[in-house]
């Protein structure tokens, strides 16, 4: 394949949309929950599978249970997805709106789930 033939390739998908919206992670052992908030849903899933494959975390909120358990007491869900108006995201300005959504959905799990302390692995916000 020709260089120019991969640059349009790389354009293309830098600029085409990828699932954006709010995931958990939840220890199957005891229940507790990390909400977290990803442009790229499929990307954060695929590095979730990546670390238990690996049995490597590297979220720092999980470590104490990770250690305790393994990566096998943990699982991924989404909770929820934005549509996108279009395929691509061509600006700046459009993806900070998006940026903007997904983080303010973020917000609204995390008041639902209230994951802290016993009931998760998030901490409140000051």
């Amino acid at each position: 394949m020709d260089k120019q033939r991969k640059k349009q390739l790389a354009e293309a998908y830098t600029q085409s949309f990828r699932a954006m919206g709010v995931y958990q992670i939840r220890n199957t052992e005891n229940g507790k929950v990390l909400v977290r908030s990803s442009m790229d849903l499929d990307g954060a899933r695929n590095r979730f599978e990546f670390m238990k494959q690996m049995n490597n975390n590297t979220l720092p909120e999980l470590k104490a249970d990770w250690d305790r358990y393994g990566g096998k007491a943990f699982e991924f869900s989404e909770l929820d997805r934005i549509k996108p108006k279009e395929e691509t995201v061509t600006d700046r300005a459009e993806l900070k709106k998006y940026q903007e959504e997904v983080d303010a959905l973020a917000e609204l799990w995390i008041e639902k789930l209230q994951p802290y302390g016993e009931r998760g692995y998030n901490k409140p916000q000051s």
